[in-house]
């Protein structure tokens, strides 16, 4: 996941960043972080649990058959909501060969005819015994307890939950081989006009993290990131959501950012000691605290009133 031109380069100098600014202090694990509402913890706790169910299936890289898999799990966890879900397939040439992939929406009616979207992806690198627990089982995982939150809830602006497929890289993070599933769909909205109805997209990307302490994203839209963050400072949040130097990464928001959307990506890239666990087989369930998913689920709704409240 991840990348850029020279993509090594940006990873690595994302993480000193991160480091620097986080080694008088570092974040506490997430148990010392302030516990959020009983509504947000259970929630969090059901993020947990959806994310331990994908996990199980193994490796889940884009067009496998435990992808497959995936997406009916996905599918069958929303079909019990009051949304409308959408499956977009496509068929992609890769480095590897043509691959199929499913973006998977899940439309929540508000009473405006203006959508916030929160999206995530939800394949695996591919790559030996590597699990993905917290990427992308965490963000499959929260947009899916995100989705039972929203279930029934009276929204003034439409919420779309959307599941990315192909965000990761097949052999190296060049050229195109990356964020198919958030190229295809941000091009769609433009082409269909539907970009026009959209205020905002906040991405998350390995948010389960047990010390939580997200990126202050540079190409993320400033007015966005801020509000965001201010919302999780007004919270208690600050230590999980620190405004620390902005460093660059590469993420599915870019794909909308480019096509004019206003987009956010929320990230924990310091993941494991020098962000060791990223992208190995040490990217597993224990490393994932359930008060993580809850944290952002927290700022992730009080963000939405916020937003709701921009013309």
């Amino acid at each position: 996941m991840l990348g850029a031109t020279n993509l090594n380069v940006r990873r690595m100098a994302a993480a000193a960043a991160l480091l620097t600014a986080g080694c008088a202090a570092q974040a506490p694990p997430a148990s010392r972080l302030p516990a959020p509402p009983n509504e947000y913890l259970a929630a969090g706790a059901r993020a947990m649990e959806a994310t331990r169910a994908v996990v199980a299936l193994g490796p889940r890289p884009a067009g496998s058959e435990a992808q497959q898999q995936q997406q009916r799990v996905i599918l069958e966890r929303l079909q019990g909501l009051r949304c409308e879900i959408e499956e977009h397939d496509f068929t992609v040439s890769t480095p590897v060969g043509r691959r199929t992939m499913k973006n998977i929406v899940a439309r929540f009616d508000g009473s405006s005819d203006r959508a916030v979207v929160v999206s995530g992806h939800y394949d695996t690198k591919l790559l030996k015994d590597f699990v993905g627990a917290n990427d992308a089982g965490s963000s499959t995982g929260l947009l899916l307890a995100f989705a039972e939150m929203l279930d029934g809830r009276e929204l003034a602006d439409e919420v779309w939950i959307l599941f990315l497929d192909g965000e990761e890289s097949f052999i190296q993070w060049t050229d195109e081989d990356h964020t198919y599933g958030s190229r295809r769909q941000a091009q769609s909205w433009v082409d269909n006009g539907q970009s026009q109805r959209v205020k905002a997209l906040i991405n998350v990307d390995m948010i389960g993290d047990a010390d939580l302490r997200l990126m202050y994203e540079s190409a993320s839209t400033p007015w966005l990131r801020d509000l965001v963050w201010d919302v999780a400072a007004r919270l208690g949040y600050e230590r999980a959501f620190p405004r620390s130097e902005p460093a660059y990464i590469a993420d599915d928001h870019v794909e909308f950012l480019e096509r004019g959307f206003a987009a956010l990506d929320l990230i924990d890239f310091d993941y494991g000691p020098g962000n060791r666990y990223w992208h190995t087989p040490e990217d597993t369930m224990d490393k994932l605290d359930a008060r993580s998913f809850a944290v952002i689920l927290h700022v992730l709704v009080e963000s939405l009133a916020e937003l709701e409240k921009k013309p």
